[in-house]
């Protein structure tokens, strides 16, 4: 197990839900933390409560600009986290492409956005830590999901790539793929949710996982091992499952 005692962290998309839980969880074990979010009043307010040094650093992931103005302000960091998302149940016979381009935005090409300028600086002095927050909704495609299930795909097969192509140097990349989280995203979902987690616990595993040399996690177990043999289902008996 590897220690973030007295690392400094990016963790992007923290105003609330997941983002907010980790915050607490990485300022309680000595972490310095740099929060972003487009809820300013939130970070502000979450910093209040943090036991360990934090910033609160207003960023919109859809803007570019907005993210140039908040590297300029950055400082040097050890490790980036990428949580912001966005979440509409949307079947495709009820398309609406203002939801579906957000999420889109946000849960993939806003990660693009943010990793473009960190990357290089991390391969440069060939150090650093990429964490990035997938989905359980990613490992194929869901019903009801067409903007959420098709960014989150794209974003575990972006950190999959720099996964392999970063391996053996001083830059590590990390996945953490959870299954339902109690926020205001999963309270949209009028369905059932298996194994609903508080964001509380689930900060627990992802930071755990975070101090492992592991790449990948996926969770709550149970749940998430029906999700990871999807992938090697055969057509015809996943489709006929969902």
């Amino acid at each position: 197990m590897k220690s973030l005692v007295g690392k400094r962290y990016w963790l992007v998309g923290a105003s609330e839900g997941l983002g907010a839980a980790l915050a607490l969880e990485m300022s309680k074990h000595g972490v310095e933390l740099i929060l972003s979010g487009r809820n300013v009043q939130a970070l502000q307010n979450l910093v209040k409560t943090l036991p360990n040094a934090a910033l609160a650093l207003p960023c919109d992931v859809s803007s570019q600009d907005s993210i140039d103005g908040a590297i300029t302000m950055l400082g040097d960091i050890d490790g980036i986290v990428y949580l912001a998302g966005l979440y509409w149940p949307i079947n495709t016979k009820g398309w609406l492409t203002s939801e579906v381009t957000a999420m889109a935005d946000v849960n993939f090409t806003g990660a693009m956005r943010i990793l473009g300028p960190i990357v290089p600086q991390f391969v440069d002095r060939d150090d650093g830590h990429i964490v990035i927050t997938g989905s359980l909704g990613g490992f194929r495609g869901m019903p009801g999901a067409i903007g959420y299930s098709a960014s989150k795909a794209g974003l575990m097969t972006l950190a999959e790539c720099m996964h392999i192509d970063l391996k053996n140097t001083g830059v590590s990349v990390q996945m953490v793929n959870p299954g339902y989280i109690k926020t205001r995203l999963t309270d949209k979902n009028t369905g059932s949710m298996p194994f609903i987690m508080e964001p509380d616990e689930a900060a627990k595993i992802m930071f755990k996982h975070m101090c492992s040399e592991k790449f990948s996690i996926s969770f709550p177990t149970l749940f998430a091992s029906f999700f990871r043999l999807l992938p090697i289902f055969p057509n015809w008996l996943y489709y006929r499952i969902f």
